[in-house]
């Protein structure tokens, strides 16, 4: 069976990585999503590169690698916004469409005939998903917004790296654009609650998607920690706020990450640990006071944890059932069982790059399973198709809009 999405159609006008991830996700759900990019140039991920796709002759294309990570699933389609005609076609996309996703500046889009307020006219059940910065409305909305500068006014970078005291310390941003992935994250959610409204005989609405927004949602945990003492937390590197031991540790041969979530699993890794007295003593017998007295209690693990390989306190700890994991690299990611058996890792068919890798959705359905069936698009790869399907045009009418550089 197609995916769950197979019904619908996305027009996805947005560009380098939160709108795009949402696209993509909606695209791994089986919609038809349709990406405008502007002509000859694309979207701005396009020249995101090195690394590029390798070609079928082993050399570079010049499809990014960026690029790639966020628009598999789609069919590319060159626009000239800035032309009435290329307006026009995005209009009449938009008519029959279930869903709008842009990333312009708040007000961009409307200068073209081509906002919230124009499309709903035509389609009055457009979902209609602005991803911005800052939002449509405050007194940032016009900014232009980030990731990494999101990453620091929200927050997450005052929480991330190691103590200001110890080598190395100093903020740090999170190894991936995690403010343009999540925002991507609440924008698929927010479509597709959107779209369950209107199933129930509700009409279109405009969603208003900001990195900011999104990444001082996600602060979870230590946000509330903040708003429960009006006490900013620190950094504290790798150590966990609120839960003792739960940390890597320097094996005899590398990196090994101990979760002890509560008491009963901090005593089942003292028996395999060999240090019972530790899981005994009032200072650490419970998480509570194991955070108080962290200072004390880590340095005691870390003398434990090098005495033995990585590999020998894995397949321990395993045994005994304490969560626990090495601190892999990518290539050692992609050659994890587990994540092989996961079919994390799979292969299309591309136009330039032959059989190009890909990460799949992680998304499981039993009763709707996704397929990933298109690559990553060249640009303007499929705008014939799209223009004759959906729009009717002959190729004589393709024609012309090309040498009137309208597409």
């Amino acid at each position: 069976m197609a995916g769950p999405l197979s019904h619908i159609r996305v027009l996805d006008l947005s560009r380098v990585l939160a709108g795009p991830w949402c696209g993509q996700n909606l695209a791994d759900l089986g919609a038809e999503v349709i990406k405008i990019e502007r002509p000859e140039t694309g979207d701005d991920s396009r020249a995101f590169g090195p690394p590029w796709l390798k070609g079928r002759d082993g050399r570079d294309t010049r499809e990014s690698a960026y690029f790639a990570s966020a628009n598999r699933g789609k069919k590319s389609v060159t626009v000239n916004l800035s032309r009435p005609e290329g307006q026009a076609i995005v209009r009449e996309l938009a008519r029959q469409s279930d869903v709008f996703i842009e990333n312009y500046k708040v007000g961009d889009l409307a200068r073209y005939g081509l906002g919230y307020g124009d499309l709903a006219k035509i389609n009055p059940q457009l979902i209609y998903c602005s991803v911005t910065g800052f939002g449509q409305t405050g007194p940032c909305r016009e900014r232009p917004g980030y990731d990494f500068m999101i990453q620091g006014m929200g927050g997450v970078m005052s929480l991330t790296g190691e103590r200001d005291d110890l080598p190395g310390g100093g903020p740090q941003r999170v190894g991936i654009p995690i403010a343009d992935i999540m925002t991507g994250m609440y924008a698929t959610i927010a479509v597709c609650a959107a779209l369950a409204h209107r199933e129930k005989g509700g009409a279109g609405q405009h969603l208003d998607l900001a990195l900011l927004d999104t990444q001082v949602g996600i602060l979870a945990n230590q946000g509330m920690n903040y708003l429960a003492t009006g006490e900013p937390p620190k950094r504290i590197g790798n150590a966990h706020p609120n839960i003792v031991p739960y940390q890597p540790f320097r094996t005899s041969d590398g990196d090994i990450i101990l979760a002890c979530g509560n008491d009963n699993l901090f005593s089942k890794f003292c028996e395999v640990a060999g240090c019972r007295h530790l899981a005994q003593a009032p200072s650490f017998a419970t998480n509570a006071k194991r955070v108080e007295n962290r200072g004390q209690i880590v340095p005691l693990l870390a003398e434990i944890f090098a005495k033995r390989t990585t590999r020998e306190w894995c397949e321990a700890l395993d045994a005994a059932g304490v969560p626990n994991g090495p601190i892999n690299d990518l290539k050692q990611v992609f050659e994890e069982p587990q994540v092989v058996a996961r079919g994390m890792k799979i292969e299309l068919d591309h136009p330039l790059a032959g059989k190009v890798p890909l990460i799949a959705s992680p998304m499981k359905f039993s009763g709707t399973p996704l397929a990933h069936e298109l690559p990553p698009p060249t640009l303007g790869q499929h705008t014939g198709e799209v223009l004759r399907a959906l729009l009717k045009k002959s190729d004589a009418d393709i024609s012309k809009l090309r040498a009137d550089g309208v597409i």
